[in-house]
């Protein structure tokens, strides 16, 4: 390194002018075209819009145009509305009060200073008005035609920072991180209308489309949901709805067994803001911690509401994080709730998996077409008897070769039916009322024995084994954060030892000898990812996992009608019987109806 000159003449401070720091504070507000949209469209919501239409053409680049039916702008404030630092949203007197989803006055003045903005919008008892800032440079405004409401149309986006468009992605990519950000919209507003539409090359085209929705708010988010997520999502998730101290809590949660393999459909939202937020996912992570593996994640979509003044949402220039002055509650809230629901399901397993089932098990289609003449359907079974040969009557008596159930009378059948077989020594195959479910006997077993180890750990306490001479653990400053944790619930009972070090008296005897610096470190590194800490919690419900694993049914043995129907009636009776320690499936369900349709019955 070059030792510094001390002879260099000292740099001269000078005041930027209006138009580079309009550009400046773009770069931050406006990142991607699906940041432009994002404030566009949230700008309509804040007008009061019930029906929003959003056109795109070349991924946003060339043409971004949001068109509303809200309340619209006076002709004397539009050029105010495309100033920096100037809204109705707030007066500025109250910065924790905020109860819009805008409020620096920044997001119009930035397009404005990277493109060409047009902003067309009529006010009831007003004549329409358009307003044009190119680069920063504001125009006149101009009567326009327009029924009511706000049209703001940006075209050529960053042509005035052509550098940013060089790190822009493909048309594809741009116009899907659109439509991610118009569905989350869509889902944190059901009763408001979205429209996407891709106007590229003068052919409009239709994205996506979410119609208002009607009746109270549980009913429209779910059927919002389903419109943004999918009618399988819908079918398979829970509905949450708690609140704590002020805070509530609702939206909907999947099944374990309806899981994803990436982290791509966890929509969280607070005070109607769609977030993307460190804490709450990890809250969301923990709740399905017991249930999922490493590898599957949760599809969730919570709504978190509370006083604006208990959440910061002026932490980061997107808007897309938030601070809570109590954190833990709102993190406890998350688990408490979602694993309420979660055992309230029961046995419950996803419709996605009989659907997967159905779909392995239909035919391939065939390679050439076979064709046959047309027959009525009164002469069909006339056929079908002709082209079939006759065959004689067995003389011998099959013998099944299955461990067939004895008859249990219809009044008996619980939700996951009467024991009728026993297939391959591992499969229990069950008669319902209105179909048959295939259950798993192992992993059914599995997470039977491991909800009894749990329940029994969570009445007895964990034990714990006293060290003959401490582990001393020098971590700094990071000691305190570990001290004031909870840890001895778990068997892992800290002490303070002088500045910056921890004594470790005790650890959990279910794990043996472990190395208790790598264990404290794990846990503030966690601390450090998502706010708590689950590490010694894991490593204890993973031991117990592979015991449940260890003394469950086995593969391959052989079991009596009754010891099948226990089975089936303790699975009913126990909380995420519908899952394995490892998030997979422990039974099939397949209805009457599908069954007759796979054979062509329907």
């Amino acid at each position: 390194m070059n030792a510094p000159d001390r002879n260099i003449s000292l740099p001269t401070i000078r005041q930027l002018d209006e138009s580079a720091v309009n550009r400046i504070a773009a770069g931050e507000v406006i990142e991607r075209p699906a940041s432009a949209v994002k404030e566009l469209v949230e700008n309509a919501l804040d007008a009061g819009a019930r029906r929003i239409t959003v056109d795109i053409a070349d991924g946003g680049k060339t043409l971004i145009r949001v068109t509303d039916d809200g309340h619209g702008i006076a002709p004397m404030q539009m050029p105010l509305a495309v100033s920096r630092h100037a809204t109705s949203k707030i007066d500025g007197s109250d910065l924790t009060n905020i109860h819009s989803f805008g409020f620096r006055g920044e997001a119009l003045a930035s397009l404005g200073a990277v493109g060409r903005l047009t902003l067309t919008s009529r006010t009831a008892g007003e004549e329409a008005t358009s307003l044009t800032v190119t680069g920063g440079a504001l125009g006149v405004c101009k009567p326009a035609a327009l029924s009511s409401g706000t049209v703001m149309e940006l075209r050529d986006l960053f042509y005035a920072t052509p550098a940013r468009l060089k790190f822009l992605r493909t048309d594809r990519a741009e116009m899907q991180a659109i439509s991610d950000v118009i569905k989350r919209l869509a889902m944190a507003e059901p009763f408001v209308g979205f429209t996407l539409r891709d106007v590229s090359a003068d052919a409009a085209r239709v994205t996506f489309r979410a119609d208002p929705q009607t009746g109270d708010l549980f009913d429209a988010l779910h059927g919002r949901l389903a419109t943004v997520l999918g009618k399988d999502f819908a079918e398979n998730a829970l509905p949450i709805d708690a609140e704590r101290d002020g805070i509530g809590l609702t939206g909907y949660a999947a099944l374990p067994t309806y899981s994803r393999g990436a982290a791509v459909a966890q929509f969280l939202f607070v005070n109607g803001r769609p977030v993307r937020d460190k804490l709450l996912l990890g809250a969301l992570r923990g709740a399905y911690h017991d249930f999922l593996s490493r590898d599957r994640h949760p599809v969730a979509a919570l709504f978190i509401d509370c006083p604006p003044e208990l959440v910061d949402v002026n932490v980061h220039p997107a808007k897309s994080e938030v601070r809570f002055r109590e954190p833990g509650m709102v993190r406890g809230l998350i688990v408490s709730a979602l694993r309420h629901a979660l055992a309230n399901a029961g046995h419950r397993a996803s419709t996605t998996v009989a659907d997967a089932t159905l779909g392995a098990m239909r035919p391939e289609a065939p390679t050439a077409p076979v064709y046959q003449m047309e027959r009525s359907p009164s002469l069909r079974p006339q056929s079908y008897q002709i082209e079939t040969p006759a065959f004689a009557e067995p003389t011998a008596r099959f013998e099944p070769v299955i461990d067939a159930a004895p008859e249990t009378p219809q009044a008996t059948y619980g939700p996951l039916g009467a024991a009728r077989a026993q297939v391959h020594e591992n499969y229990i195959i069950s008669q319902t009322q209105n179909g048959m479910v295939i259950v798993d006997q192992h992993a059914a077993h599995e997470r039977l024995v491991y909800e009894k180890l749990k329940r029994q750990m969570a009445e007895n306490g964990v034990p714990t084994q006293a060290l003959l001479i401490p582990d001393i653990v020098e971590l700094g400053t990071d000691a305190d954060r570990l001290l004031e944790l909870d840890l001895g619930r778990f068997g892992l009972v800290l002490e303070p030892f002088g500045p910056g070090a921890i004594a470790v008296r005790e650890t959990p005897a279910i794990l043996g000898t472990i190395n208790a610096e790598a264990l404290l470190r794990d846990i503030l590194d966690e601390l450090d990812d998502t706010g708590d800490t689950l590490t010694v919690q894991s490593r204890i419900e993973a031991v117990l996992s592979r015991i449940a694993c260890h003394g469950s049914i086995r593969s391959g043995r052989q079991m009596r009608a009754e010891e099948m129907n226990a089975l089936l009636r303790e699975m009913e009776a126990t909380p995420h019987s519908g899952q394995c320690n490892h998030g997979r499936p422990t039974y099939v369900e397949l209805k009457l109806s599908d069954i007759e349709r796979l054979f062509g019955r329907t």
